[in-house]
């Protein structure tokens, strides 16, 4: 699966949802047009007979009627015609003059029909601006860190084999009130790790990252995590935070990292291939609470458990970059990424 294409298809919620939808109200409005009673005819029948039951508790009216379109004698009923017709008594019909055996009573509906074509138009049309709005951005994107649909392709194609890439394991420290995650070598020396300082049900909240291997300390505020949804859509799923007051995403893009997503060669797993400036920067994948493959066979569990756990293969020294990455996409718990 393309990059490109896993962005919009979850960045474009709003054209998956307003689209059917409109063009449903559309044909719906035009339908309505060409039947509604407004364009009825009207012409007088003959009651024939009235006859009363009972329908949950209510009474309930039905009068049979004869009538007569262009020479040709139908016959109908009413049952919400009412108590005040007995057999001879004159009756007004409304029939369609295209099918004269539909037929009602009233008389109404007039605006209906172009209201809903109105208003099928309006969210086809914000459906579809939406989705070229997002596409814009993303070609914006691909074109300042030098990500296109072709270099997507060549660097998921170029990944180098694993057993020659350092290969991490990123794990969710949930033991305390403060959370935080820390990343460890495949001989389990811790190498980094980030640790909630301050946590706050308003606000930011402040964690500590550390490099274990430059011996670098920075202190970084971090939001909460905000999640649009469109009609409960897998795809449609646009979750972000702010980090040191900007949106999580725009941070990476700004350091020229972009993220694709192949949903289907491994599943149930979740890799993600990161790209730095056009160039392959790490592959990451979801993995089980128990991440080393012994651990795993122990624990007789080998499938994912959603976030909080990855393996991550990388040929670079940038750990700070490549942990912000994996911390941003397990806090939004996304499955397709920008």
């Amino acid at each position: 699966m393309e990059n490109t294409f896993a962005r919009l298809a979850r960045n474009t919620g709003m054209l998956r949802f307003l689209l059917p939808f409109g063009i449903i109200l559309i044909v719906a409005g035009i339908f309505f047009t060409r039947t509604t009673p407004d364009r009825y005819e009207e012409t007088t029948g003959t009651v024939t007979d009235v006859r009363e039951y009972q329908d949950d508790g209510s009474t309930v009216y039905e009068v049979f009627f004869d009538y007569t379109v262009d020479g040709k004698k139908l016959s109908s009923s009413f049952d919400n015609a009412g108590s005040g017709y007995s057999r001879g008594d004159s009756i007004t019909v409304y029939y369609n003059p295209e099918h004269p055996e539909q037929i009602t009573n009233f008389k109404g509906g007039k605006f209906i029909g172009p209201v809903m074509i109105g208003v099928g138009a309006l969210m086809a049309a914000f459906g579809i601006w939406s989705a070229v709005k997002q596409f814009r951005k993303s070609r914006e994107l691909d074109e300042q860190t030098g990500t296109t649909s072709a270099t997507a392709e060549r660097i998921a194609a170029e990944m180098p084999p694993k057993e020659t890439l350092e290969e991490l394991y990123v794990l969710f420290d949930g033991q305390t009130l403060k959370p935080g995650y820390y990343a460890e070598d495949r001989n389990r020396q811790r190498v980094y790790e980030m640790t909630m300082t301050k946590n706050a049900l308003v606000g930011n909240r402040l964690f500590t990252f550390k490099n274990f291997r430059t011996g670098r300390t920075m202190e970084h505020e971090v939001g909460h995590v905000v999640s649009q949804t469109f009609n409960d859509e897998f795809f449609s799923a646009s979750s972000r935070f702010r980090f040191d007051g900007k949106d999580i995403w725009d941070a990476l893009h700004e350091r020229g990292l972009r993220i694709q997503t192949d949903l289907h060669s491994i599943l149930p797993r979740v890799r993600y291939i990161l790209s730095l400036n056009g160039r392959f920067f790490a592959v990451a994948e979801t993995s089980s609470k128990y991440v080393h493959e012994e651990e795993e066979a122990a624990h007789k569990l080998a499938i994912p458990v959603g976030r909080y756990y990855y393996r991550c293969w990388t040929n670079e020294q940038d750990l700070d970059l490549l942990f912000l990455a994996i911390f941003a996409i397990s806090e939004t718990d996304q499955a397709v990424v920008e």
